[in-house]
């Protein structure tokens, strides 16, 4: 049997997010569904995590196993002429039976986009939450500066995100390599997230929350107190999801030690 990686981008407006699920149509159905007709045998995906419906991915990561010799090449050209438009197989490769997409992970590195202009232009609309208010940037950054590490982020973590029974997990302690802010072009703030796991809606959580504190709503004291007081009914809204993407999975051979008082970073 061979392990097969897959790296996929998707527009997931119109999905119910990765995840197969019963009430509606799930980027990993349409992918099972073309490669098991590709390699003539019922193909399982196993994903680098969920995402939810809405959310949109650049880098999303599966594999799977298969006795097909179909190769990679003729893989990749094959799945992206049997898949809708709103979903492409950037790269698909060979790799060693012990890998798995989400296990052998290191870490997530997500993204959120943000329009602050008076107009959204349309042909973003459905990948950029609309915000036409001035920011305050620089409050942002201290926040999300305030981010990094390893924190308990239960303050920002949705219902159904784990099992609270479950006394031998990490519970909602994750750690955060890197959060910054950007501004790529005019009127556009992207919020860029690198951590070693998300709690669920975490990221949007954070987002929301973050952005009351640029919009003067909360200071960041507020915000810092939010994150050690881990109650979610302190933190603010769930930012919509059509301004979320997931940017790219970590794997060890792109993945940097990090040098002593140093934080982590992802190589490039």
């Amino acid at each position: 049997m061979r392990t097969v990686k897959l790296r996929i981008a998707f527009d997931g407006t119109d999905y119910c997010g990765w995840q197969r699920q019963k009430n509606g149509i799930s980027i990993q159905e349409e992918i099972e569904r073309a490669l098991s007709l590709i390699c003539n045998a019922e193909i399982i995906l196993h994903g680098a995590g969920r995402t939810d419906a809405g959310v949109h991915a650049l880098g999303m990561t599966a594999h799977f196993l298969t006795s097909s010799r179909v190769s990679c090449i003729a893989l990749q050209k094959g799945l992206n002429s049997l898949l809708p438009g709103a979903i492409r197989i950037i790269e698909a490769s060979d790799q060693p039976a012990e890998f798995h997409a989400r296990f052998s992970a290191l870490a997530k590195t997500y993204q959120y986009t943000i329009f602050t202009g008076r107009v959204l232009p349309p042909h973003r609309r459905l990948y950029s939450h609309h915000l036409p208010f001035a920011l305050d940037l620089q409050r942002m950054r201290h926040c999300l500066e305030t981010l990094v590490g390893t924190h308990d982020f239960s303050s920002f973590e949705t219902a159904g995100s784990r099992d609270r029974n479950n006394r031998n997990g990490r519970g909602g302690v994750r750690t955060i390599f890197e959060a910054g802010l950007i501004e790529p072009e005019d009127s556009y703030v992207q919020l860029v997230f690198t951590g070693d796991g998300f709690l669920r809606h975490m990221v949007r959580n954070i987002t929301g929350t973050v952005l009351e504190v640029g919009r003067g709503k909360r200071s960041v004291e507020e915000f810092v107190g939010i994150l050690g007081c881990r109650d979610r009914n302190q933190a603010g809204a769930t930012a919509p999801s059509r301004g979320l993407s997931l940017v790219k999975v970590h794997y060890r051979k792109d993945w940097a030690a990090p040098v002593e008082g140093q934080r982590f970073f992802p190589v490039e």
